[in-house]
Parts: structure tokens; C-alpha cells; sequence
């Protein structure tokens, strides 16, 4: 079932989401080399309970049979995609880190949640690196842009496609974007590549997606390692991942984490 927010729900996310960018830019300000992981989360945890949030990842389960997720953030490094659990791996200069952060606001009331993530170099990063974190960042931005009522799903994952692959990257299938608000996940379910195997939903205003375009240098495929939640390029490649939450809007689209 696709939510439909209230512009007071909004209101609310888009208070909640420019603080959880304020925090993911503490956070990414403190990714150094010789940082440990887990120092992150820890700052990041810090950071969202004083700022009277609760972090939305910490417990989550996908069903609930799985393990819950014991961290703040996902912070996956190199050919890691996304879901890494924080650890003591300390960061090494021309690393790539992705942190996935996310956060239920206010703590009192209903509580709303919203979700972003960045890649980010460690230091100096080769020509290659670099551009693949371009192309995945402006692919987000462009998927943004087909953000209005009356488009479709499809507007969005084909932009975002297309700018991918005209760079001869490889854009990942087994994970996707989605709607957000008043769980961690709902639908629609997002592709970043044109699915007609799955319904193309129409946008309608007051709908709340996180669209979050995940890009490869190799090939697209991922395996999940034994901890049952790092998600990991097949290959071994060198992987982004970037991601806002945006709200559909009578004027065209509002980024809630900008």
C-alpha cells in the first residue's frame, strides 16, 4: 500500500531531514584515515539522540525471523555496496566509504522517518574513483528531477539509467529505492533501471520516496556475506551509493534531506 503524507507530515519530515544531513555532514567530516567504522556510528548515534531523534536502522528487521540490525549506520567500504556493519576496519587512504544513515523524528508523537547516504573519498582517490562517485551523485540528482505529479516511477529509474550506462557503469538490480515515511520502508519499490516487470505507479502529491542510485565499475551482480546483512559486489569491484528523500509536491518535488 503507497502512503499519502500530509503537508504537515512533510513539514515535519523536511524539519527531521535537514537535521539528519547536518549530522551525516559531522559524520562525513570525521572519516579519516586511521577512524574505525564503529567510531562513526557511535558519533552518528550521539549525534541523533541529542538532536532528539532515534536512529531508524538500530533493531531493524526485514522479517521477523532475521537478526535485527545492531547498528546506527551501514558503512561499507570499497567493493561493499551497502548494509556493512560498523566494526574496528580502521580507513585507509583511498578508501571509498558509503554511510547510509537514517532517523525517526521527533521521539514523542507519531515519529517520522527519513533515510540519505553518501560515498565519500578517504584522502586521494584514482581518476576512475572519482568519477564513478560523480556519475552515481548526478544520477541521483537527475532521478530527482523527474520528481513531479503525474510522471512515473519509471521516469525517474530511466534517467537515472541512462546517465549510468552512457558511462559505462553498471547499475544494481537486486537492490532498490522506496517509498518512506511512516515505516523505514514502503512502497513503491524504486528501481534505478526501467523494470516493466513491476507496476509503474503514478506520483501523486504527498508521496514520500527515498530514491537511491547504487553503481558499479564491474559487473551489477551482489552476494550478501555470512553476517546475513553486508551486501557486496560479486565481483569485487568498486561500488557508490547516493541517496535523498524527497516528497512529491503540487509543485514538482521537495528534497527532505538536502
Amino acid at each position: 500500500m503507497i502512503t499519502i503524507k500530509t503537508p504537515q507530515e512533510i513539514k515535519i519530515l523536511h524539519q527531521g531531514g535537514k537535521i539528519l544531513a547536518d549530522i551525516l555532514r559531522q559524520v562525513v567530516k570525521s572519516a579519516k584515515p586511521g577512524v574505525k567504522t564503529i567510531e562513526l556510528d557511535q558519533l552518528a548515534e550521539k549525534l541523533i539522540i541529542e538532536k532528539g531523534g532515534i536512529p531508524s536502522f538500530k533493531d531493524y528487521k526485514n522479517f521477523s525471523t532475521d537478526p535485527a540490525y545492531p547498528n546506527t549506520i551501514c558503512s561499507s567500504v570499497n567493493e561493499q555496496l551497502v548494509h556493512t556493519l560498523p566494526s574496528v576496519y580502521e580507513l585507509k587512504l583511498g578508501d571509498i566509504l558509503s554511510i547510509d544513515i537514517g532517523m525517526k523524528y521527533p521521539v514523542l508523537g507519531q515519529g517520522l522517518f527519513t533515510d540519505m547516504a553518501v560515498t565519500v573519498p578517504i584522502g586521494k582517490i584514482p581518476e576512475l574513483t572519482k568519477i564513478l562517485l560523480k556519475v552515481t551523485e548526478k544520477s541521483l540528482e537527475l532521478g530527482i528531477r523527474q520528481v513531479r505529479p503525474g510522471n512515473r516511477i519509471s521516469d525517474i529509474s530511466r534517467a537515472v539509467q541512462e546517465h549510468v550506462e552512457s558511462h559505462n557503469f553498471s547499475i544494481i538490480r537486486q537492490l532498490v529505492g522506496h517509498g518512506v515515511g511512516y515505516q523505514v520502508h514502503e512502497e513503491p519499490r524504486i528501481p534505478n533501471y526501467v523494470d516493466k516487470t513491476i507496476y509503474d505507479v503514478e506520483l501523486k502529491e504527498g508521496m514520500v520516496l527515498a530514491i537511491e542510485p547504487m553503481v558499479s565499475i564491474g559487473n551489477f551482480l551482489v552476494k550478501t556475506l555470512d553476517d546475513g546483512w553486508t551486501a557486496v559486489m560479486a565481483d569485487g569491484s568498486l561500488c557508490a551509493h547516493f541517496e535523498h528523500t524527497v516528497a512529491v509536491t503540487k509543485k514538482g518535488v521537495k528534497i527532505l534531506t538536502k
